[in-house]
């Protein structure tokens, strides 16, 4: 199987619902990788392509300011998906309506942290290529704040000698949506303007 087959494999929904085998001796050292990964990452610019739920998708770019901030401009679509350190909130312009969580209390808070220490809720997934890395990080006392498997490929280009390829988002009601990275730049500069939004206007009946 070609490392692109295995790849995609990887960050699909079917593959990230599994369970992880029994830690290997390299476990630890892997999560203390993507520990060193998600430390190095001040910023990072991309472009995205999403699979949710029920099979739609959609693409667009993304922007990530660590700790908390991170902005999705969806393609062809008058929605935007704003973390701004605090709250997660997506905005549709369409309709004119707007929804808030709390950042933490969702799959990408652990992504988003300002100390990434994810050693007591993570493990490793085993992959048929060895420069795959795939991480699942669920906090068991606090299930309702979802899951989140992240993809890397072994780089030593890369911080902390990895490549964030992707992540696959579990909320509490087991709704995946499937994120695949293309173009990342890391520790570029982002401007904080990034992260505010102007509020929607309702749309009158």
């Amino acid at each position: 199987m070609s490392f692109s087959m295995n790849l995609a494999r990887a960050l699909a929904p079917v593959a990230v619902v599994a369970l992880a085998a029994p830690a290997a001796a390299s476990e630890k050292s892997d999560i203390a990788q993507v520990e060193r990964h998600l430390s190095a990452v001040d910023s990072m610019t991309a472009t995205f392509s999403q699979t949710n739920a029920k099979n739609q998708s959609a693409s667009g770019t993304v922007q990530l300011k660590r700790p908390g901030k991170i902005r999705f401009d969806y393609k062809g679509q008058d929605v935007l998906l704003v973390g701004n350190g605090k709250s997660l909130t997506f905005i549709d312009y369409e309709v004119g309506q707007k929804s808030s969580w709390d950042l933490n209390k969702t799959p990408l808070g652990i992504l988003l942290q300002a100390n990434p220490n994810i050693d007591r809720i993570a493990k490793v997934l085993p992959q048929n290529d060895p420069r795959v890395l795939l991480v699942r990080a669920r906090d068991a006392r606090r299930p309702e704040f979802g899951t989140l498997i992240l993809a890397f490929v072994r780089d030593s280009s890369g911080p902390g000698g990895l490549r964030l390829e992707g992540w696959t988002a579990i909320d509490a009601q087991n709704k995946k949506t499937m994120i695949k990275l293309s173009n990342q730049r890391y520790n570029v500069a982002v401007p904080e303007s990034a992260f505010r939004y102007d509020e929607p206007k309702k749309r009158r009946s």
